[in-house]
């Protein structure tokens, strides 16, 4: 499988194949010319001798220095190496791989300027397993992500450093081949980085340095792989409502499509939809229809209404993401001259205009939507947990804590301590994107924080997915149980969805039968839902 970069039709799916699956990309040959055109307009601009932002003047603050030609080389490298002033962690393989194949296409929309020499290493550093060393702490959300994105482009000019994956099939020191075995990158310096795929660094022409690190391409990224997570876990936490709605006998009437039908969210109708055909077939529901019960408490009754709120959240997100994905970010843009009312600079093919497209207010508002719906969605697990565990809550059929020989064993009982402690970890998480602190004397006095936001959000998934593990496992315990509420010696079946994932789980944890520490069950649930494996189980089991 390759991924072709065109600028107009990268999805965050196609993102996380590059960023986790190591899928090659390819650049388009009309993307290629739209590259080859607009780099044309900027070197006319250049020869014009007109003072132009980001091509022959200062940054930030500085943009009233004027560059004289035989610096401008020095200038673009000095830009990178200078702004390469993060902090904190170095990003994950995966995150930098999403941010490099963000700011590829990205840059091939045509609008940066850039030489398709440029385009060329970061095509060849992404296929070639040429990962930056990028800290991940620095970023405003305005004029791009500058930080991470600076320790990125470092190694296109021989600076900074990189980790390098050996090519599949090489042979490693030991003499066996890396298609058989994981080799680990090595950390090298940028010059040698490129030498290991047959590169020389890049001497950047005028406008280069600035188009390749005014980008909110860390915080779409991190977006585009927390979108794709985020349905993975959806459709997870449906399954855990569903599993547990069948094991506490509680009523699927609430995901009745009448009900949905009038008060139709979108999310919400999607959400009772696979509550009905996960528990399809479910002779658990059969038996207990007509039961007494009028009501079942909130975190099963209202299951559609709030996974429902939380999709909806997801898809304001990924709409955004979709399209920040394929747009120009950097600043100035470049455009032919007949494209736009006000040339701000330029000559009479091109001009060249300074804008705000770098600011990750797009993705911060609603990254913001998405952290918040994720507290929610852990926090209704988490009730339902404690509906499976309490002894208070129960129903009659299962044992305090699913232990069972209560009092000298304590089951699952602090699995909801730790579910609860995640949940009030969550709500810690305060918003980003609502502060704001000037930098550069002033010139940029409103920022973003989306890359801080973009993080909470990943913490967020973090912490969400490990609470439906948790709740995963605890409904399978409970299913032990379930056939000790029926008056029957025949074994009742579990639904289509709801029995696949019980048999899932039960591949991974086996039952209870005794105390053992719960860390490792719930871990390797957690696990299955952050790959899909669980969401997969799910949608192949009912299709």
């Amino acid at each position: 499988m390759t991924v072709e970069l065109d600028g107009n039709t990268l999805t965050p799916e196609a993102v996380a194949a590059v960023a986790r699956d190591g899928v090659r990309i390819e650049v388009s040959e009309a993307a290629r010319e739209r590259v080859r055109e607009s780099r044309r307009r900027v070197e006319d601009v250049v020869e014009s001798g007109e003072p132009v932002y980001g091509l022959n003047t200062g940054f930030g603050e500085l943009v009233d220095e004027r560059i004289p030609p035989e610096k401008l080389e020095a200038l673009q490298h000095n830009l990178l190496r200078s702004h390469a002033a993060g902090a904190g962690r170095t990003l994950t393989r995966e995150e930098v791989r999403a941010m490099m194949v963000a700011r590829i296409n990205a840059l091939v929309t045509g609008h940066s300027g850039i030489r398709e020499a440029v385009v060329d290493h970061l095509v060849a550093m992404c296929n070639g397993g040429v990962h930056p060393v990028v800290r991940s702490r620095g970023s405003l959300g305005a004029s791009g992500d500058l930080a991470p994105l600076a320790h990125l482009s470092l190694v296109l000019i021989g600076d900074g450093e990189a980790f390098v994956e050996p090519p599949a099939g090489a042979e490693s020191a030991a003499g066996e081949s890396t298609a058989d075995r994981s080799e680990p990158a090595q950390r090298l310096a940028g010059d040698r980085a490129l030498e290991e795929i047959g590169f020389e660094p890049l001497s950047l022409a005028p406008k280069e340095g600035l188009a390749l690190i005014n980008g909110t391409q860390l915080t779409t990224g991190l977006a585009a792989l927390a979108v794709v997570d985020s349905r993975r876990l959806l459709l997870a936490a449906d399954g855990a409502g569903s599993l547990t709605t069948e094991t506490t006998l509680a009523t699927t009437a609430t995901s009745d499509r009448a009900i949905q039908d009038v008060r139709p969210h979108s999310g919400q109708r999607t959400t009772a939809a696979n509550v009905r055909r996960f528990t399809a077939g479910s002779d658990i529901v059969e038996a207990h229809r007509n039961c007494d019960r009028v009501q079942d408490a909130y975190s099963l009754r209202c299951l559609p209404q709030v996974h429902g709120a939380v999709r909806d959240a997801v898809s304001h997100l990924w709409e955004a993401v979709e399209i920040e994905l394929n747009s120009a970010t950097d600043n100035p843009l470049v455009f032919a001259a007949d494209r736009v009312d006000e040339r701000a600079s330029g000559t009479d093919n091109a001009s060249v205009l300074s804008g705000g497209n770098f600011h990750g207010a797009p993705l911060a508002t609603r990254l913001e939507y998405v952290r918040l719906a994720l507290v929610d969605l852990a926090a209704i697990a988490e009730r339902r947990i404690d509906r499976l565990l309490n002894p208070n809550l129960q129903e009659p059929h299962l044992p305090p804590f699913l232990a069972a020989d209560g009092g000298v064993e304590s089951g699952y009982m602090i699995v909801q301590y730790t579910a609860a402690s995640l949940v009030n970890e969550l709500r810690s998480l305060g918003p980003a994107s609502t502060d704001n602190t000037p930098v550069s004397g002033g010139q940029e006095d409103h920022v973003s924080m989306s890359a801080q936001s973009a993080f909470h959000v990943r913490r967020a998934l973090e912490d969400a997915t490990w609470v439906v593990a948790a709740e995963l496992v605890c409904a399978a315990e409970a299913a032990e149980y379930v056939q000790d509420a029926f008056d029957t010696t025949d074994r009742l079946s579990l639904g289509m969805g709801t029995g696949a994932l019980y048999d899932l789980i039960r591949d991974v944890v086996p039952p209870l039968s005794g105390d053992r520490s719960p860390a490792d069950d719930v871990q390797r649930v957690a696990d299955l839902v952050s790959d899909g494996v669980v969401a997969d189980e799910l949608e192949q089991a009912t299709d």
